[in-house]
């Protein structure tokens, strides 16, 4: 029961750990590559290793299936010349041996072909993971900066919604209106001077003195007429 109820306490500490690992890396994009990226090193390193212990022991098969196929050769032609000499005894011991190494010969070639293969096939991984090693880290420089672009164009989308033209229009329409409403004041005194008596006085006195004058152009035009019909007169 206590190792049940531990487990879970240990279980849901893990899970709440993992949450807030995820919410860094959420907002630090790059820690979330760069562990990424060391977690792939680390495979890598790893792997690694683990190959160059797989082509150690390639190599090593490849030794002694080289000193094994010698022996087995200088023992055939021992035990040829054992079976020309008519060395009976010596010849079973040698096919004995002759037996025994074929085998260990065969058990090589069988154990060096999974070497190599081994050895392909973990240079192989290697080659791969180191791929996407190259291909994470290109992806991390491309992310991060598309990240940047986006950021900045959410801050200028932000500046932009908060600013707000509602003052300069307000404080624009005010100085319209002053302007119309001093524009109407002075056609209001124009037109208030134009209807008061001074005003009508002024007029008055104006059409008068153009009365006046036609009067006075009218007797100097009749002046001039009768002078003319005097002259006339005389003749």
């Amino acid at each position: 029961m206590a190792q049940g109820f531990f487990g879970r306490i240990s279980n849901l500490w893990r899970g709440f750990l993992s949450i807030w690992v995820s919410d860094v890396e959420k907002a630090n994009p790059e820690i979330a590559y760069e562990n990424a990226i060391n977690s792939m090193i680390e495979k890598y390193s790893g792997l690694k290793r683990a190959t160059a212990s797989i082509i150690r022991r390639r190599e090593e098969l490849e030794q002694r299936h080289v000193a094994q196929s010698k022996e087995l050769a200088q023992v055939t032609q021992d035990l040829n010349v054992a079976v020309e000499t008519n060395q009976d005894d010596l010849a079973i011991v040698l096919i004995q041996k002759k037996n025994q190494l074929e085998a260990e010969v065969a058990d090589l070639e069988a154990d060096m072909k999974i070497a190599v293969k081994d050895a392909e096939g973990a240079k192989s991984s290697l080659v791969q993971i180191q791929s996407e090693i190259k291909k994470l880290k290109a992806e991390k420089d491309a992310m991060l900066a598309k990240l940047q672009s986006a950021q900045a164009r959410i801050r200028i989308q932000e500046q932009l919604e908060g600013l707000s033209v509602d003052n300069e229009v307000k404080a624009l329409e005010n100085v319209r209106e002053h302007i119309k409403t001093t524009v109407a004041q002075a056609n209001l005194e124009k037109e208030i001077g134009e209807s008061s008596l001074d005003s009508r006085l002024a007029s008055l006195r104006a059409q008068s003195g153009e009365v006046t004058a036609r009067q006075q152009l009218e007797q100097l035009k009749a002046a001039s007429v009768a002078r003319a019909q005097g002259q006339k007169k005389t003749m």
